[in-house]
């Protein structure tokens, strides 16, 4: 594994040079390796699909899941979101040093080497797939390992090159965490489970759409086809309401799937100001207006986490 050192800027007078380099410098040298590692995991996404985990695992067990079930969940789900990531870094290593946005990330930093960086993202995977399969079982854990597997070598390698619909197809990726959770408590997949993978599945577009609006020169300049990059404002817009609208229709059909209205009022409440704050960025999009994207894309994450609250209490009342 690659090491950050950095030279004290002075040596004490009558201090010997090999205790010098013992004091606060070789401990700020230990966390900043720890902080490159964990960087290259993006903690923010990890913590976004645990979001969508723990209220699945208590739909399906139709209450509070064993606190040992949650764990290991939690710690297989947050690995195995940490290894596609890693790995994700790993391979988009030659554009992100492209990019304004991920030139300052660990490897086109040069923080951590490539090698300990495809090391670190295979032991992290090999690791979540071992706890779910060891502690959960067979199912949870296929679904730990396929999702890792199509993140990296079907999107990452594949689609997100290649194609302006990466973000659609890649889209499973992001709702799995729903299905392994469920998997993990029963060991199978109800109506319930695909409804609440497909929330996630439709969401991602308007989710992430504003992103690549915003970034969308970073984009253009690594050469990445991502829909504003390569799609007229009207293709883009039409593609955000769609999915918005979808998002909602499907957050309400999960509704009558063993749910009661202390999950349908809230979603349907956050659901019209989701799909409103979509019409707006559109609007403002079409008449030429100055856009801030990220508003939708800030509300689109605190849309999600609200359904998925309202799931767990719904679950738990």
């Amino acid at each position: 594994m690659s090491m950050i050192t950095e030279r004290p800027a002075s040596n004490p007078a009558g201090q010997h040079p090999a205790r010098a380099a013992e004091g606060p410098v070789a401990r700020r040298d230990v966390r900043g390796v720890i902080s490159a590692y964990v960087a290259l995991t993006k903690p923010r996404i990890v913590e976004l699909l645990l979001v969508t985990t723990i209220p699945a695992m208590m739909l399906a067990e139709g209450g509070l899941p064993s606190l040992w079930l949650m764990a290991v969940v939690l710690v297989g789900g947050s690995l195995a979101a940490g290894a596609a990531s890693v790995l994700n870094c790993y391979i988009d290593r030659d554009i992100d040093q492209l990019m304004r946005r991920t030139k300052r990330r660990p490897l086109p930093a040069h923080t951590v080497s490539p090698r300990s960086a495809l090391i670190f993202g295979l032991v992290l995977a090999a690791v979540s797939v071992a706890l779910m399969a060891a502690f959960t079982n067979l199912l949870a854990a296929g679904l730990t390992l396929a999702a890792i597997a199509y993140y990296d070598l079907v999107y990452t390698l594949w689609l997100k090159r290649s194609t302006p619909a990466n973000t659609f197809w890649g889209g499973a990726c992001g709702a799995a965490p729903v299905l392994i959770g469920w998997a993990a408590v029963t060991g199978s997949l109800a109506p319930a489970a695909w409804g609440l993978f497909a929330v996630v599945f439709f969401w991602q577009m308007p989710h992430f759409y504003p992103l690549a609006m915003k970034y969308k020169d970073d984009y253009a300049r690594a050469g990445i086809p991502m829909l504003p990059v390569v799609a007229s404002v009207r293709r883009v817009n039409a593609e955000i309401l769609i999915f918005a609208w979808l998002t909602l229709l499907t957050s309400l059909a999960v509704w009558p799937l063993g749910l009661s209205a202390i999950y349908g009022v809230p979603t349907l409440v956050v659901g019209a100001i989701f799909v409103l704050e979509a019409h707006r960025l559109c609007r403002r999009a079409t008449r030429g207006e100055a856009v801030k994207p990220m508003r939708l894309f800030h509300w689109s994450t605190t849309y999600l986490t609200i359904v998925f609250v309202a799931v767990a209490l719904d679950a738990l009342i």
